[in-house]
């Protein structure tokens, strides 16, 4: 029983050695290092990163960088509030005469309005500044009004006035114009009357009138006395010299 099994044994070891042996006497030595290999080509470009956190804020140092570019415009704001007008320019320069225009149709002196009036004083009230003209003489187109002695204008125009007032003492009288669209205006006449005698003081004026302007005589009432009876009257008279555009 012990022969075979130390047969086998010898078997084994001889075999390993031979195995040995051999693979030491065949095995070829380590060869050297190869040159590196050519660069491959650049890959495919990666996904884009997430943002990362907001660095640290830098030291302020002082120095200013170089302007940088102009950017592009950004959309319009919303419009602002309205300013005050400012002042009035000079007056630019005449422009070109226009294109003469159709000669119109003749006209009749007989269309034309004719305003005219004249009035005395006989029986006229006796308070008051106005001097009042109660007599009416004439009155074409009604526009003198005898009860507040105002001529009042209809026609737009330029207008000639005059009055012729009697008295026995120092009398001071005025000619009074007034509108809408402009100040009371006074043109003042006087005389001096030392010898109580009849003396006439008389004034006379052409007015540009607008329509709805009134004109008066007035009297000052420290030496507005004006004589009143039968030997001479007193007289205001206006009318239409033309009127105007």
């Amino acid at each position: 029983m012990e022969a075979p099994w130390g047969w086998l044994v010898v078997c084994v070891l001889a075999t390993s050695l031979t195995f040995t042996v051999t693979e030491d006497v065949c095995r070829a030595p380590d060869g050297k290092a190869g040159a590196p290999g050519a660069p491959g080509r650049p890959g495919r470009p990666g996904l884009k990163g997430e943002q990362g956190e907001p660095g640290a804020p830098g030291v302020w140092t002082g120095i200013r960088g170089l302007k940088g570019d102009q950017g592009d415009p950004g959309p319009p704001g919303n419009p602002g509030n309205m300013g005050f007008p400012g002042p009035s320019g000079s007056l630019g320069l005449p422009g070109t005469p226009g294109v003469k225009g159709i000669k119109g149709n003749p006209g009749n002196i007989k269309d034309q309005p004719r305003p005219a009036f004249s009035a005395i004083r006989r029986n006229p009230p006796m308070s008051g500044n106005v001097v009042i003209f109660d007599t009416v003489v004439t009155n074409q187109e009604g526009p003198y009004h005898n009860n507040t002695g105002q001529f009042i204008c209809a026609v737009s125009g330029y207008y000639y006035f005059t009055f012729q007032v009697v008295s026995k003492w120092d009398i001071c009288l005025s000619i009074v114009s007034s509108g809408r669209d402009q100040a009371q205006r006074s043109l003042g006449f006087c005389d001096a009357n030392s010898k109580g005698l009849f003396q006439v003081v008389s004034g006379s004026t052409v007015l540009k009138l607008q329509r709805g302007d009134r004109v008066w005589i007035e009297r000052d009432p420290a030496q507005g006395r004006i004589y009143q009876g039968p030997e001479v009257d007193s007289v205001f008279s206006g009318f239409l010299v033309f009127p105007s555009i």
